[in-house]
């Protein structure tokens, strides 16, 4: 069996016990912030909420399609340049927001337990929906690049840029907007709030959730973890570009890719 057989396996088998530990693990977060009074007021439980939505998202327009080309030799974007077009924008989005959410969430218990009054006045639910709308308006503009310079290019019949510089641009993008500011913040603000829980007698007195830090510094590593290799293979692609490269090497990297992203 070879190579690519083997990842088409495992994204089949592996990609159905994922939707349904994604989709389920992020419904439960979303009905859980979004209903239970305790979480539903806060800033940061306002984070998790759009980050379980953006997630749910990710996992229905990227593996779904994904494990039904692999099943059944259908690949949409190979024959529909809107949908070409459209998961790539939708991807680009769905992808990023989790991300920065997990950072401002980050921030948002630092402020929490900060022992500085001032500090703790800027964790506020309206700033942070003010932010959110922000962040998803930039994106959403940014996008619109996207949807323009991806297609089905002629010949190789993939769906990817067309133009060689908005190709270079989005990847270093990709891992500076989506890798290397997200794992600087996350870090910073994470050893932050780790110093600041370390220094505080009782942490309810600040008026701060246990539980709640607790979880967003879990989502901090495991954010680390996931997103690391991403970019760590988006810089080997860069580095890469344009280099001629035998058919074994590039379904090496083929499979790898399909493991990162």
């Amino acid at each position: 069996m070879s190579v690519m057989n083997i990842m088409e396996q495992i994204i089949i088998y592996g990609g159905i016990l994922l939707v349904a530990l994604g989709v389920l693990g992020n419904g439960m977060n979303f009905f859980m912030f979004s209903s239970v009074r305790t979480y539903r007021t806060t800033p940061t439980a306002f984070y998790f909420t759009v980050e379980s939505i953006f997630n749910i998202m990710s996992i229905t327009v990227n593996l779904i399609p994904r494990m039904v080309s692999f099943a059944f030799g259908v690949d949409l974007t190979q024959v529909s340049v809107i949908w070409c077009k459209l998961r790539e924008v939708i991807l680009s989005i769905s992808m990023a927001i989790p991300i920065i959410c997990t950072c401002l969430s980050t921030i948002d218990q630092f402020f929490v337990t900060s022992p500085s009054a001032s500090l703790r006045r800027l964790s506020k639910k309206q700033l942070a929906h003010r932010i959110v709308f922000v962040i998803i308006v930039f994106f959403v503009l940014h996008s619109i690049s996207i949807y323009y310079f991806y297609g089905i290019l002629p010949i190789i019949n993939v769906c990817l840029s067309s133009n060689w510089v908005f190709a270079v641009y989005y990847t270093l993008f990709i891992i500076v907007i989506n890798t290397a500011i997200p794992i600087l913040v996350i870090a910073t603000f994470g050893y932050l709030t780790y110093r600041n829980i370390r220094r505080t007698v009782a942490l309810a007195e600040q008026h701060a959730d246990r539980q709640l830090v607790k979880m967003v510094l879990i989502q901090v590593a495991l954010v680390v973890i996931c997103i690391a290799p991403v970019g760590i293979y988006n810089a080997y692609s860069l580095i890469t570009y344009g280099v001629v490269k035998s058919p074994n090497r590039q379904a090496i990297e083929y499979s790898t890719s399909l493991l990162v992203t």
